[in-house]
């Protein structure tokens, strides 16, 4: 394998299709190269990572020969992706989908479905699979097995702990194409994996001819090597499964009529990065996705921020989905649990709290973008508005009705122990950055918000608490956040106690309840945010990078939730004109398929940073609701109709 990492033009994000098995989460190229692929959670290795360098990298191309895709959707309600391809002598359909779920004896077994139909005239189909455990450091071993005992044979490519299994119409050992790098990517192939000796698999591929009614299928099976061969999913009764798991889910759920469709694809989209086994939610399925193409601003965000859980149980209860919900706050729950000190703002899908952050330098990164990351550093930080951020979404679920028991209560007030410990403790705040620890006014409020919702459980619920201590300590927040957070002359709120600069998240502090969307020094803030922040794109940054504060080199596009906590702000401000206008802007910048990624770059017009986002489909779903709600002229004290 060569020094340097190969050098290719990379995907445009917009052209990617998220699969999911609530285990794991692919993405799928419009030209039908599943180019991102992890075995068998979202943050397990790579199999397939052309996403991060290029195809010697991993892939599994399916395409037709000599066509163009002239469509593609998701059917609806459900993750099964469908693509339809036109070529001089006939059309096809492809269908890609992973079955929720493994079999009740390998509840981690993950199936890849592959199915091809011709639906007139002839058409051929070529595949290109590569597989690449670990992020393209470890080449597989394949060679031909016999899957039962009819004879049906299948390719088991191994490497260490992982396998996967190939059934279906049989692929075989293929030469790279002159021009293309993945010929020097790994050893000289010696041979079909056709014996039982088997070979180095570099590239399998193969060509297949259809007519119009005809159709193949391949399944691609991950399971354990030292397991005996999995038995392959039957591909007619996985997508029944598929579908029926789907649109059975999205029943339960709620929505407005208008934007309905693209709310309740972001409430599937919630759905599909959440760890069925566990109900921890990744914030992307992705890493390392650059926040600047070019750039070093890379992250790893398979993991679960307690953030990111606690506001989907906000947006569970407000579409009243409170089941749904309940299923995020027992992983939450169990997250926290243990000594309040040691409470971290993001663990792994099971509750780990060990994610070490290290670089892959032998990926050459999306869009040259390096270094590519796994694990994330930012695990060991303090940001002091998480547990206000938990504390909401838990009152919300009281407030729709969810009893606490004596376990849920005690463990938030432990988090409320944690508060009182980290009560003048400085954080590096909601952006992660990794400068210098501040107090962030942000995080203060949220802190304050955190006693606060523990007051009103007290008070409203009838849960025992030390209600008076808890009170002491919000007054005595509100008070220092007004000496310290507000700049009287400049009528803002500030980043820090220690700038007069102002951040994005201050956008959120109504969402408190400190403070009315509409006073006047709120006014004041978004006034200053349009200013220095917002661009004549009308996108918002999250804070001024030059300011120097995060710690780190270059730059970043606006972040999609940034603009819309502002929508959000505008319609509950009175502002509704400006927050339907911006709205509209914002629903453009999804794909076809309703997906949005963490930011968006306004002079290229395309999506950046990881993909899809969690929390920019949070912010999508919250900014809806607020639009709704102003132009019906209702309460939003009132969660009545929502």
């Amino acid at each position: 394998m060569s020094d340097e990492p190969a050098r290719h033009p990379s995907t445009p994000l917009e052209d990617y299709a998220l699969l999911s098995d609530l285990h794991t989460g692919p993405l799928v190229s419009r030209e039908g190269s599943i180019d991102w692929l992890c075995f068998p959670r979202f943050d397990s290795p790579s199999v397939f990572a052309a996403l991060l360098g290029g195809p010697e990298d991993g892939r599994w191309r399916l395409s037709a020969v000599d066509g163009e895709v002239v469509s593609r959707r998701y059917l609806p309600r459900t993750f099964v992706l469908e693509t339809t391809w036109r070529t001089p002598t006939g059309t096809a359909v492809v269908t890609d989908f992973l079955p929720p779920g493994g079999s009740e004896d390998r509840p981690d077994q993950a199936d890849l479905v592959r199915r091809v139909e011709c639906t007139s005239g002839t058409v051929e189909v070529e595949h290109d699979l590569r597989i690449r455990f670990d992020y393209n450091r470890t080449l597989p071993w394949t060679r031909r097995v016999e899957v039962d005992g009819d004879g049906t044979c299948g390719l088991l490519s191994i490497a260490g702990p992982a396998a996967l299994l190939l059934t279906g119409p049989m692929l075989h050992p293929q030469e790279a194409p002159h021009e293309d790098p993945a010929q020097d990517a790994g050893p000289e192939q010696p041979g079909r994996p056709d014996d039982d000796a088997g070979a180095v698999s570099d590239r399998l591929g193969g060509c297949f001819g259809l007519s119009s009614g005809e159709s193949l299928d391949w399944v691609l099976t991950w399971h354990e090597s030292h397991h005996e061969l999995p038995e392959p999913v039957d591909p007619a009764r996985a997508l029944d499964h598929a579908v029926s798991f789907w649109t059975e889910w999205s029943s339960h759920v709620s929505t407005h009529k208008r934007h309905e469709q693209a709310v309740l694809r972001s409430l599937l989209v919630l759905r599909a990065l959440t760890h069925r086994g566990t109900g921890g939610i990744v914030a992307a399925p992705t890493t390392s996705l650059p926040e600047e193409f070019g750039g070093t601003r890379n992250w790893d965000y398979r993991y679960t921020w307690l953030r990111d859980a606690a506001l989907t149980i906000e947006v569970m209860v407000a579409h009243d989905f409170t089941d749904g919900a309940l299923h995020w706050r027992n992983w939450l729950l169990r997250a926290v649990a243990g000594d309040p000190d040691q409470v971290q703002i993001m663990y792994g899908l099971a509750g780990e709290r060990w994610l070490p952050e290290s670089e892959l330098d032998h990926l050459a990164g999306y869009e040259d973008s390096t270094p590519v990351r796994v694990g994330n550093g930012a695990v060991d930080q303090y940001q002091a508005d998480v547990v206000g951020e938990v504390m909401l979404a838990l009152a919300a679920l009281r407030d729709a009705g969810i009893e606490e028991d004596t376990y849920s209560w005690e463990l938030q007030k432990n988090l409320l122990r944690f508060c009182e410990h980290n009560y003048d403790r400085p954080g590096h705040g909601i952006w992660e950055m990794r400068g210098k620890p501040a107090l962030f006014v942000h995080g203060r409020a949220m802190m304050w918000a955190a006693f606060d919702q523990g007051i009103r459980a007290v008070e409203e619920h009838g849960l025992a608490g030390p209600v008076e201590r808890w009170r002491r300590l919000r007054d005595r927040l509100c008070a220092e956040i007004m000496e310290h957070g507000f700049d009287e002359q400049l009528n803002t709120f500030t980043q820090t106690y220690d700038n007069t600069e102002v951040d994005a998240s201050l956008l959120q502090l109504p969402h408190t309840g400190f403070v009315a969307y509409d006073d006047p020094r709120m006014l004041g803030t978004v006034a200053r945010i349009e200013r220095d922040l917002r661009g004549a794109h009308g996108l918002v940054h999250r804070y001024r990078t030059a300011s120097g504060l995060d710690g780190l080199e270059g730059d970043e596009y606006p972040f999609l939730i940034c603009t819309f906590w502002l929508v959000e702000q505008y319609a509950r401000s009175g502002r509704v004109a400006d927050a339907g206008e911006l709205l509209e802007q914002l629903t453009g910048y999804a794909n076809d398929l309703g997906l949005y990624a963490e930011e968006f770059d306004p002079d290229s017009g395309r999506l950046a940073g990881n993909f899809p986002q969690a929390f920019s489909h949070l912010g999508f779903i919250r900014a809806v609701d607020a639009v709704v709600r102003a132009r019906a002229g209702e309460s939003f004290e009132d969660r009545l109709g929502l």
